[in-house]
């Protein structure tokens, strides 16, 4: 035996020094996922644990020790003794009570300088904007305790994706940790002068998403608003740039808060990629866009609507009597289930099905997020066929129904949907995440032909659409009801048990937006389907079309965050003003240690940057900054915040000039603007 080697490694005291999880932000650089820390509480009593110089490290006085814990914990002053007074342990925990404690509850525990109490600290994710894509940003926790075994104690001491981008690019986002080896004597405190051998953790790369959150914001306020007033099962949303396919904004219902975990027992999938639906009516669009583009379309020729007998099934139409003879150009219009399978049929089934293919429907779109499924396409029956071509029998993703419509609104160009903007590794390298061309379908006049019908789904005396006009703006609509398949096969009956659904694209002529909106078995039903959805599309389409920055003057106007640190704050200031860039400063001195947004960000005109000074580090005044400006300051000042109310900044518990307290929460009050 190697005793020199036993002491060594006796006295040697390894500290994992741990690797930060990247960021998550928005595509203007706001945070929506951040790495954080709680807080576990354990007392020592072992009376023989002192310092060199005699001091307790242990608990002395129970009682007190009992009663002051007690204001910080929701456990008795009773209950906390009864851990004290334990018999043979050298430390105690308290439980599920003492554990997940906030910076702000460690620090007034702190203040107290009880003897012998002593904390731990656990990584956790900090998702400050609650209900917002929770689905789509995901969530990420510690590693599995419950398999130790199979994981190491590095392994424990991560943070794991386990949905949406956090589980996608869990990789990537994942920090590498560091190690610090250092000399202890038998107390287990560092011996003076001893070697200290260090290996410097490795943050992970931070995420860019394409969602705008003010858009998303407002989404999940207006689906908040449509789910309470109809009590709908299931309820999705997605808004797209039509050029470039990134998504702006995405929810669903139900959903959870991922900052409390509230509702996530409730639906733990992901509807936009992992749940797939009959589309119903919407699906018309890829018929008669085949058709035209084939050439077989005729759209002033006339047609018997009402019902129509494929092999041995007779297909309605959703008004059973039909509207007589009717020409084909109003078969969009009217969402006439007999002038599609019309239209199928003068097209043909192998042509049917070719364009179907460069549709790439029943395929993966292949977006950046976990669990997508490809959905199904039965085209072996002329019914199967009848009945694909107005949306029944298909299965299909939101996120595949996304992809379809680009083709129409980008003139036959398809793209895919994309959530991912970007992303900057540690050592800054940017991977960009560029638009993507999936296939050609159909050519531009073709797309543009099909927007001209769906503009007379709204604008039309026949058309189904007219709830959804907006005032200043040509919209283009298709609107969908699709029947819902039981367990038994059969469709089910009633009024409510059908999935709604509405795509628009604006302005019609040239448009910059696509907005897909589906909803699932209305239990409150006391509005006309298109009435309950246009609650939802008209004040999100209008709210973006409105939008002072889209995504593509985002593009435009972006700028990459220069380096600051260890400049005077003078020429930092100085640089920042060229860019066009706000900026604010915290602290009393005059070099600039710590900045957000970081070196190689993209940033936009007039964005916050706020810069982190040596010396006393002073409160600014925050009145009228964002919400996420002030989560910048929390950030980097590393305060604990705490944030009332929706909108701007109104009020600050610190005023400015004063030192932001250590051990002290500031709170500030939002107010949305007048």
């Amino acid at each position: 035996m190697d005793l020199t080697k036993k002491t060594e490694q006796k006295y040697s005291q390894n500290k994992v020094l741990l690797g930060k999880r990247g960021t998550i932000y928005d595509v203007s650089g706001n945070i929506i996922a951040e790495d954080s820390n709680v807080y576990s509480v354990y007392a020592i009593l072992d009376k023989k644990y002192n310092d060199t110089d005699g001091k307790p490290l242990h608990v002395v006085n129970k009682k007190k020790t009992a009663k002051v814990l007690s204001k910080y914990l929701p456990l008795s002053q009773k209950k906390i003794l009864t851990y004290l007074k334990k018999k043979n342990q050298f430390q105690v925990e308290f439980g599920s009570a003492g554990k997940n404690l906030s910076l702000n509850t460690k620090k007034k525990i702190e203040a107290e300088k009880l003897p012998g109490i002593r904390f731990t600290d656990t990584p956790s994710r900090l998702y400050p904007n609650g209900t917002f894509a929770s689905h789509i940003v995901g969530l990420a926790q510690l590693a599995n305790t419950d398999e130790k075994k199979k994981a190491t104690d590095e392994d424990d001491e991560k943070l794991t994706g386990i949905l949406g981008i956090e589980k996608y690019f869990n990789n990537a986002l994942t920090g590498t940790n560091g190690l610090q080896t250092s000399k202890r004597d038998t107390f287990g405190y560092e011996i003076p002068n001893s070697k200290v051998v260090t290996k410097q953790p490795k943050n992970g790369s931070s995420i860019y998403l394409t969602l705008d959150s003010r858009l998303q914001s407002y989404l999940e306020q207006l689906m908040t608003n449509v789910q309470e007033k109809y009590k709908p099962v299931k309820m999705t949303a997605v808004l797209m740039n039509a050029k470039n396919g990134k998504i702006i904004a995405a929810s669903q219902r139900p959903t959870f808060n991922a900052s409390t975990k509230k509702g996530i027992a409730s639906m733990w999938r992901d509807s936009l990629v992992e749940d797939t639906y009959e589309p119903g009516s919407v699906f018309k669009l890829l018929t008669v866009s085949a058709a035209i583009d084939a050439g077989t379309y005729k759209p002033n020729e006339y047609f018997q609507s009402g019902s129509i007998k494929v092999a041995d099934r007779t297909i309605y139409d959703w008004d059973k009597d039909g509207w007589g003879w009717i020409p084909y150009y109003q078969a969009i219009p009217r969402s006439s289930n007999t002038g599609l399978v019309k239209i199928e049929q003068q097209l043909g089934a192998k042509k049917y099905a070719k364009y179907l293919k460069k549709f790439h429907v029943g395929e993966k779109t292949g977006i950046t997020l976990p669990g997508e499924v490809s959905g199904n396409l039965n085209l072996k029956s002329k019914v199967s066929q009848a009945t694909t071509s107005f949306g029944q029998g298909v299965n299909v993703t939101v996120i595949q129904m996304m992809q379809y419509l680009s083709a129409i609104a980008n003139n036959g160009t398809m793209v895919q949907p994309q959530i991912v903007d970007h992303a900057i590794s540690n050592n800054g390298q940017v991977k960009n995440y560029d638009t993507k061309v999936v296939d050609h379908p159909i050519k531009a006049s073709t797309a543009k032909k099909v927007r001209k019908l769906m503009e007379q789904v709204v604008y039309s005396d026949y058309g189904t659409g007219g709830a959804y006009k907006i005032p200043g703006y040509k919209i283009a609509v298709k609107t969908g009801t699709a029947q819902i398949a039981g367990s038994d096969g059969n469709y089910l009956t009633g009024s409510s048990n059908y999935v709604f659904s509405v795509a628009g694209m604006a302005p019609a002529k040239n448009p910059k937006y696509i907005l897909y909106v589906t909803m699932q078995q209305p239990k409150k039903m006391t509005d006309s389907e298109s009435q309950m959805m246009s609650r939802l599309f008209n004040p999100l389409m209008k709210r973006a079309l409105k939008s002072e920055v889209n995504d593509e003057d985002l593009d435009a106007n972006s700028i990459s965050m220069p380096k600051l640190t260890g400049t005077s704050l003078s020429t930092a200031k100085s640089k920042l003003k060229k860019l066009g860039l706000t900026v604010s400063q915290v602290g009393s001195g005059s070099k600039v240690v710590q900045q957000l947004p970081a070196a190689g960000e993209k940033v936009i005109k007039n964005q916050r940057v706020v810069l982190l000074t040596e010396g006393a580090m002073t409160m600014p005044n925050i009145k009228g900054w964002s919400k996420n400006d002030v989560l910048k300051l929390a950030e980097i000042t590393g305060a604990d915040f705490k944030l009332t109310g929706t909108g701007y900044a109104s009020s600050q518990s610190i005023k400015a000039g004063n030192i932001i307290p250590s051990d002290d929460t500031v709170t500030v009050k939002l107010k949305e603007p007048d």
